[in-house]
């Protein structure tokens, strides 16, 4: 939001410089972000000088210049050479010194430098109006008045408006500070504070009177819930030209191109008051009636931009007898316009619903100056004064007479909200006790009302404008940003309460896993819950039966909430695979989303994603592949930290993973892992193997919360490992060996593990090796080579019968 220095000085007579009321601003909440200034004349016609032109003579080597001497009130002419016809001996013209920075119609800047033209030397510029600025001639150079001194400085004769913009960074809640007004009352607060009274000067519309009631338009307000105020005069024999200077320049230093003089008016006193308000050429009124209604969907309407578009349902539109003539509070109609042939308008003032505002907004992209205030809440009760300040100010420009009463349609009317401010919450959250004379001194130049004071706290009437502050806390607020945020002390006390932190909070759980993980390299992502329905084609795992839909997606492809956490991992890993990092190390926390008949059910995962190489490439060691192993060590891990032994692992088949195993409790998996299969991959362009784990959460915190923490004796015996390298047929899986395994020796054979799988060349077609590790153990004695031979010929019987496998 701009903010003009010179404009706010209307409102309060404040002799500060801008810094040092930008400053102010910002301590009371208005953020200034920044300075600039402005100039109605570029450079503020500095370096111009009135000079008095004492000979003018033909110029000897060119026929259409002509050497001038000019005195500049130094005392000394210059020689300058000029090229307009119309220059004399005698003029008193604007001269651009030797030194001046003149600007072109780009706003390019040049210097004006002592030259030589055609051999005779030129000691600056005469001037054409175009030049300086302050027109567009260029027929000749500017003739000034004879009475003028010589040496006079061109700013101090021109009307050159020199001015500071606050650019405000305002919070959306801070509707009541949209105006130069609105900012003068906040001002005024801040400097009460600072023991600086100053009276906040209004607009007078004492002036206003109806000549008379010639033009009377009638309003019918279908919806007062949409338009709870509605206000309008008709305004006669207008004439519609350009506007004056000043006004002019009271918009562009604010960055609102001028149009006429009675839209400026309205403009004007948007940004003034902070109340929008629309004329409309009343000859374009059917019926002399103004109707305030929604009209149905699909309503065709044509908007000031020259857009075609159809109407909602839901849009709240201004009409009369026959045609829709604006969108209420958004934007107006082509048709219904201020023209330079308007002679009569009807000017309207409302408070519109800010919901049906912001809903019309935002359907049809329109973000327009008035939208933006009335779907923030303006001020209700100032709907008419602002009509009539508007009103003044037309006839004060355009002319014309006042030719209907003020309509003035306002049912119910919207209260102000009433407080009890308790001293000691005020003193709590502020962390200090404030005097309450102070603090009833803030309120009020808040305008804020005190109904009545006791000794716990103040009953308080918050007026409507400040729909911003409806609660205790609220208020309290406005007390410290108007008091000061720097001024609060520091306490050489600190107290600190101790808090009873749950050890197994899901957050508290899942912030120790995500530091392990970190610690191991891994880079925590958040991938959206949104995907396309055709996810569930990549599973037979997901039903589409089970599809969470959203009844408003934002397309196609974000319209159902995810049942796989993996499918969205995936396209983070293509994401960063397409743009040159391959080696990834990646883990999420999230949910995945289900429909079970009547009934949604969210469920939390832990997904893990590895793929390339384990580290950065080193010319100290060769690269390491990331493999299985690698992302079970780290599956591992986190199940030991969290203190959960399970101890059953077994292989899995999925049409996810070409391989992969799942670590389960009794018949409850608490994760998966593998080898993601390249038919998955193909989908999201991924050329190179990635690993994935994915942890039932929900499942895994509730083991971590129930499961006590159990101890037995480390085994006195040593455990024996033998490795098998076994040539089988491509459809036997790992789950086939781990069966059989653990049915050939149910006692001794503690674990079996896949380490290394083959399926390149110098092997039968059709044919991989699987390489296998078997783990043995006799927790009372030391076994001896007999019995550790015994059993891995009986489990190489049993492999070769059953599987026809082979020894390598």
């Amino acid at each position: 939001m701009k903010i003009s220095y010179n404009w706010l000085k209307q409102f309060i007579k404040l002799d500060w410089d801008a810094q040092k009321t930008g400053e102010l601003l910002t301590d009371l909440g208005l953020e200034v972000e920044g300075i600039d200034s402005y100039q109605s004349v570029k450079g503020g016609l500095e370096g111009i000088i009135v000079g008095h032109i004492l000979t003018c003579e033909k110029h000897e080597n060119a026929d259409k210049l002509k050497v001038t001497t000019v005195d500049l009130g130094t005392g000394e002419p210059v020689q300058i050479v000029c090229g307009a016809a119309n220059v004399a001996a005698g003029q008193k013209v604007p001269v651009a010194t030797v030194g001046t920075t003149l600007y072109d119609d780009k706003g390019e800047a040049w210097t004006i430098k002592k030259g030589k033209i055609r051999g005779e030397v030129s000691h600056g510029m005469i001037c054409a109006e175009d030049e300086l600025g302050l027109g567009s001639s260029h027929d000749g150079i500017m003739v000034l008045d004879a009475d003028i001194p010589a040496g006079t400085l061109a700013s101090k004769i021109f009307d050159i408006e020199n001015d500071q913009i606050f650019e405000i960074g305002l919070t959306p809640n801070r509707a009541d500070a949209m105006s130069h007004w609105g900012t003068a009352r906040d001002l005024k607060a801040g400097l009460i504070q600072q023991e600086i009274n100053l009276e906040l000067i209004t607009p007078s519309v004492s002036n206003f009177r109806v000549e008379n009631r010639l033009h009377k338009i009638d309003i019918d307000v279908k919806n007062p819930a949409l338009a709870p105020r509605y206000c309008g005069v008709t305004i006669s024999d207008i004439k519609v030209t350009e506007s004056p200077k000043w006004l002019q320049h009271r918009l562009k230093a604010i960055g609102i191109l001028p149009k006429n003089n009675v839209v400026d008016v309205t403009n004007y006193v948007l940004h003034e008051l902070g109340q929008p308000l629309h004329a409309f050429d009343a000859q374009q009124i059917q019926g002399n009636k103004i109707i305030v209604k929604t009209l149905d969907t699909g309503t065709k309407f044509t908007t000031l931009d020259e857009v075609e578009r159809e109407l909602h349902e839901e849009d709240l539109m201004i009409c009369d007898a026959e045609k829709p003539l604006c969108i209420a509070g958004v934007f107006g109609g082509l048709e219904s316009g201020v023209t330079e042939k308007t002679t009569s308008i009807f000017l309207e003032s409302a408070y519109f619903n800010p919901v049906s505002i912001r809903k019309s907004a935002k359907r049809h992209g329109l973000n327009t100056d008035a939208s933006f205030r009335f779907e923030r809440g303006i001020d209700p009760n100032i709907t008419e004064y602002a009509l009539k300040r508007a009103t003044l100010l037309i006839q004060e420009l355009a002319g014309g007479v006042v030719t209907s009463d003020i309509a003035d349609l306002y049912p119910k009317k919207i209260e102000d909200f009433q407080v009890f401010l308790s001293f000691e919450n005020t003193a709590k959250l502020i962390g200090e006790e404030l005097p309450a004379e102070t603090i009833k001194r803030i309120l009020t130049s808040l305008e804020i009302k005190v109904n009545n004071v006791t000794e716990s706290g103040l009953g308080l009437t918050i007026p409507a404008y400040r729909n911003d502050v409806q609660r205790e806390a609220d208020v309290i607020e406005e007390i410290l940003r108007v008091y000061g945020y720097n001024n609060i002390k520091f306490t050489q006390k600190l107290n600190a309460s101790i808090s009873n932190i749950d050890k197994f909070a899901d957050h508290t759980i899942q912030n120790t896993i995500a530091g392990q993980l970190v610690g191991q390299g891994f880079f925590e992502i958040m991938t959206n819950s949104l995907t396309t329905p055709n996810s569930i084609k990549l599973s037979e795992q997901l039903n589409d039966e089970q599809s969470v839909r959203m009844l408003n997606p934002l397309s196609n492809d974000l319209s159902v909430m995810r049942q796989s956490i993996l499918f969205s991992g995936l396209e983070a890993v293509s994401y960063n695979i397409n743009r040159k990092r391959a080696d990834l190390k990646l883990f999420e926390f999230g949910k995945t989303y289900h429909q079970y008949g009547d009934e949604r059910v969210e469920q939390k995962h832990l997904n893990l994603l590895v793929t390339g190489n384990k580290n950065e490439e080193r010319w100290t060691e060769a690269s390491q592949q990331t493999n299985f192993f690698i992302l079970k060590g780290v599956v591992s891990s986190i199940l030991e930290r969290l203190g959960i032994n399970a101890s059953r692992i077994t292989p899995i088949n999925s049409d996810v993973f070409s391989e992969g195993i799942a670590f389960s409790i009794g018949k409850k998996r608490l994760v998966e892992l593998g080898v993601i299969k390249k038919s998955v991959l193909k989908n999201f362009s991924i050329n190179q193997e990635v690993l994935h784990a994915d942890f039932n959460w929900d499942l895994l915190t509730e083991f971590v919360r129930h499961t006590a923490v159990k101890y037995h004796p480390i085994a006195k015996y040593p455990a024996v490992r033998r490795d098998f390298a076994l040539l089988l047929d491509q459809k036997v899986t790992f789950d086939e060996i781990y069966t059989i395994a653990n049915q050939t020796e149910k006692k001794l054979l503690k674990q079996v593990n896949l380490f290394d799988v083959y399926e390149g060349k110098n092997l039968p077609k059709g044919k991989k090796s699987y390489a296998v590790s078997f783990t043995l153990q006799d927790e009372n004695k030391t076994l001896t080579d007999k019995q550790i031979d015994k059993i891995m010929n009986k489990l190489q019987h049993n492999f070769e019968t059953k599987l026809e496998a082979e020894l390598r």
